[in-house]
């Protein structure tokens, strides 16, 4: 097998700045920073949004409601432009 042919798969720090969220895992990601966790330094990358600030995992997404918005649509254009009103009627 070929030797320096493959990168170096370490642990590192990733940092959710939005909430200062951090956590430890393993990756290749070639770094410049250096961060501190628990007494040990590892390679640090900042990150914009993580599960732990993510709408999606944190149930704080909005709900875009498009019941109102069919229904706004159907009085600003009437029967006409609307093919739900076929189907339905």
């Amino acid at each position: 097998m070929k030797t320096d042919t493959h990168p170096d798969y370490r642990e590192v720090l990733f940092h959710d700045v939005s909430c200062d969220f951090k956590f430890i895992t393993r990756s290749t990601i070639n770094t410049r920073e250096t961060g501190t966790y628990e007494g040990k330094e590892y390679p640090l990358v900042k990150i914009e949004v993580s599960a732990e600030s993510h709408p999606f995992y944190t149930g704080k997404h909005k709900i875009v409601d498009t019941a109102g918005r069919v229904e706004k649509f159907r009085q600003k254009f009437g029967a006409v432009g609307s093919k739900t009103s076929v189907a339905n009627g």
